[in-house]
C-alpha cells in the first residue's frame, strides 16, 4: 500500500513536470551506434568504475553484450569502438530469443 501511494505521488509529480526530448541516435566515434542482428537492449552503467557512465548494448539476435566506454563526461558523453564483453578469453552470450 505505501508503495502504490508512493507511485501515485511520483506520478503526480512527474505528470505536472515531464517532456519528452526528441529522439536522436547515439554515436559512437562519428557513426550512429547499431547492432547488426535483432533488437538493441542499452544500458548506461558505471562499468569500469571510473564515474562516468558507459553504455552497454545488449544484441537480442545473438546474446552478446557491446561495451562502449565512456571517453567524455555524464553531461555529455563521447563514446568510442566497443568491445565485446569476454568470459575468459571467449567472448560471452547469454541466451536469447
Amino acid at each position: 500500500m505505501v508503495s502504490l501511494l508512493l507511485s501515485l505521488v511520483v506520478l503526480a509529480v512527474l505528470d505536472s513536470t515531464a517532456s519528452l526530448e526528441e529522439p536522436f541516435l547515439v554515436q559512437a566515434g562519428d557513426r550512429p551506434i547499431q547492432v547488426e542482428i535483432g533488437h538493441a537492449a542499452p544500458l548506461p552503467v558505471d562499468y569500469d568504475g571510473d564515474g562516468r557512465r558507459d553504455l552497454l548494448v545488449g544484441q537480442f539476435g545473438d546474446g552478446k553484450l557491446r561495451i562502449y566506454r565512456n571517453q567524455g563526461s555524464d553531461e555529455s558523453p563521447a563514446f568510442g569502438s566497443f568491445e565485446y564483453f569476454r568470459a575468459g578469453a571467449k567472448e560471452a552470450t547469454v541466451p536469447f530469443g
